[in-house]
């Protein structure tokens, strides 16, 4: 499926957000809601990987060029807001995927709207990260992307010196995720600073929950994942083989199979 238009919608406090369509722009289908240093382009290879759906839009959040910044009065209830209003331009939504802190997203919009299917892939919820977010406040003020891409990658990600120099190496790819960068903190505090909610997704006809094999009962993600579970009684969790967090990078026609399944199985 290829991507044909680009669309700019208001939001609330004065703020946009832009959505990239691929297939028919006015068919109801998947809405995708990427996570923290990701954006629409990141997932592109998904998207396209997609077709179970007659159309897929891929929204870049707050802090994503082409869309407006976060403001001062950002917070998670911002993005479930933001995502409102692309739901409801999207009018016949038939399902929402999310990827980590767009998977909780994801799973919080669908507790007060009606909708046939959420899926989330390793979704996280508080407590995560929140050890980093000092140093992460630090690098902020220093304006110091590349310090804010060390902790995330290092100390949250939990990628080796190796890994992090692989990334260095190409310099598209570390530019992106300088650029990324810039609402980590910002996205991390107000992950941490939202009360845990009692159960998410309760509007949701169907609930599926996608894993990594990689981070199955591993921490940071398979211990947020699990956590998130406990509050989804009756979601299906699905497992991705030889995967981890980065699966829409490493293996996206696998992982839009995986997608394409899921729909198959309503």
């Amino acid at each position: 499926m290829e991507r044909t238009i680009q669309k700019r919608l208001s939001v609330g406090g004065g703020g946009w957000v832009t959505v990239e369509v691929y297939g028919e722009p006015d068919a109801p289908g998947l809405v995708v809601v990427p996570g923290a240093m990701s954006d629409a382009h990141g997932w592109r290879h998904v998207a396209a990987a997609v077709d179970a759906w007659p159309s897929v839009t891929v929204v870049n959040r707050r802090g994503r060029a082409p869309s407006g910044p976060l403001t001062s009065a950002y917070s998670l209830q911002t993005e479930v807001d933001d995502l409102g209003v692309i739901l409801d331009e999207c009018k016949g939504t038939q399902a929402l995927f999310g990827w980590s802190y767009g998977g909780l997203i994801a799973l919080l919009a669908t507790n007060d709207r009606p909708l046939r299917q959420v899926i989330a892939y390793e979704p996280v919820m508080r407590p995560f990260g929140r050890h980093v977010l000092p140093d992460l406040r630090a690098a902020e003020e220093a304006a110091d992307r590349e310090a804010t891409v060390e902790i995330v990658s290092r100390r949250i990600a939990g990628l080796d010196t190796a890994q992090v120099e692989a990334l260095r190496a190409d310099p598209q790819e570390w530019a992106a995720l300088r650029d990324l960068s810039g609402p980590a903190r910002a996205e991390l505090a107000a992950l941490n600073s939202a009360p845990p909610p009692d159960e998410v997704a309760r509007r949701a006809a169907r609930v599926d929950l996608i894993i990594g094999q990689c981070n199955q009962g591993t921490a940071p993600y398979g211990a947020s994942f699990d956590d998130v579970r406990r509050r989804v009684t009756r979601a299906e969790v699905h497992v991705l083989p030889g995967q981890g967090h980065l699966a829409h990078v490493q293996a996206p026609e696998e992982l839009g199979r995986l997608i394409n399944g899921l729909a198959a199985d309503r």
